[in-house]
């Protein structure tokens, strides 16, 4: 390259830092938070590899190699807390999208404007909501002395009360419902952004030729939107070995009753940390969770790249 060909590149760089010089300022407070909450952490993961110490600090705290690792499959919760975790996932997502889906394409069938604005709003509360008031909102329906299921539904039907937060069997679809519930709005809104921008043309040209609503939507809404649905279901497969801690921790009330079907990793390890202050096994803990969901995220995009290339993440 030539020194004038090189002046012409640096002039141009120039000028285009010149041109989008307010777009980087805007988008400098969210790239300084993506720094310091996402990066910066980093460093501390060398504490998973050592026993810390707050009074030799990070650095000259002994190495312990992997041995804050295995008080994760050496505890006699090991089996519990991992099959808890993939299965309540699993089930998580799979009835999650479908339901999220469900709504986006009948919200798209809701004709007034307003009233489509009307409904994304509300099911958007949930999902905007704490998971502490949500926690205190499942108490009101689930207590044992004066919850409204048993007040208000069971006793006047002729019913004994069921003592919730006593009876473990019962959580797998409380927690099920409890996370549908406060996640699928968002999901639905995102689904739903998708079907709007699809080309009008092919369900008028559906239309003309006589097709059904339920035609159009399972011959032109769920093919089209099935590379958002691939996308989406591949991102989310990366926290298959993490759970949403306020979940399975505030909604439960942490009853000891309850260990059996709410014990997931992220719980386990808070326990641990609560009762031995052991930094180090909790940043074992976060490390492996990282490490398994990035390798389900590579190994799925593998997959659907072999088979529907256009839908892959990369």
């Amino acid at each position: 390259m030539t020194k004038s060909e090189k002046a012409k590149k640096r002039l141009s760089l120039k000028k285009r830092l010149k041109k989008y010089a307010p777009l980087y300022l805007l988008a400098l407070p969210s790239l300084l938070y993506l720094v310091v909450n996402n990066y910066l952490p980093m460093g501390g993961l060398v504490l998973a590899f050592k026993k810390f110490s707050f009074r030799k600090g990070i650095w000259e705290s002994p190495w312990n190699g992997l041995k804050n690792f295995t008080f994760l499959f050496g505890s006699k919760w090991a089996k519990i807390m991992f099959t808890n975790t993939i299965l309540y996932n699993v089930v998580f997502l799979l009835l999650g999208t479908v339901f999220a889906i469900t709504v986006a394409i009948l919200l798209n069938e809701v004709i007034s404007k307003k009233a489509q604005q009307v409904y994304q709003t509300i099911i958007l509360i949930p999902h905007l909501m704490s998971m502490v008031v949500v926690g205190y909102l499942v108490f009101a329906f689930l207590s044992g002395s004066n919850g409204f299921i048993n007040k208000s539904i069971l006793e006047p039907l002729g019913f004994e009360g069921v003592s919730w937060y006593t009876e473990a069997g019962y959580w797998p679809v409380i927690l099920t419902i409890v996370h549908l519930w406060k996640s699928f709005g968002f999901q639905s809104i995102v689904y739903f952004a998708t079907i709007v921008g699809f080309d009008r043309a092919y369900y008028e040209a559906a239309a003309v030729d006589g097709a059904s609503t339920w035609q159009q939507i399972r011959k032109i809404t769920l093919p089209m939107l099935r590379p958002t649905v691939i996308i989406l279901l591949v991102m989310s497969l990366g926290r298959m070995f993490a759970s949403d801690f306020g979940l399975f921790y505030q909604v439960p009330q942490d009853s000891g009753m309850l260990y059996r079907t709410t014990t997931t990793i992220d719980t386990f390890v808070y326990r641990a940390l609560m009762q031995d202050n052991d930094v180090g096994r909790s940043l074992a803990a976060g490390f492996l969770q990282s490490v398994l969901g990035f390798a389900v995220v590579m190994i799925t995009n593998l997959i659907v790249r072999k088979t529907d290339p256009d839908s892959a993440l990369f």
